[in-house]
């Protein structure tokens, strides 16, 4: 599933630094409690969402660069 990100979470995302050349590997905090980790943006614009995970942008309580991939 791809989810396309409104405004105010590509603005986040691009004032953070890649993972690679035109994405972020990122974790998701969702309004739940619940933590996704290491999922894939693409071009701080579409989040790529994999089984068994279903969620919605109203869900998102957060957005950042997963732990093990921030650069220094």
């Amino acid at each position: 599933m791809r989810l396309s990100l409104s405004q105010k979470w590509v603005d986040k995302l691009v004032n953070l630094p890649e993972t690679g050349m035109g994405y972020q590997i990122v974790d998701v905090y969702l309004e739940s409690g619940a933590i996704v980790r290491k999922i894939l943006v693409i071009n701080c614009e579409e989040l790529v969402i994999h089984p068994p995970w279903t969620f919605f942008e109203n869900d998102i309580q957060d957005i950042c660069l997963s732990p093990q991939n921030k650069q220094a």
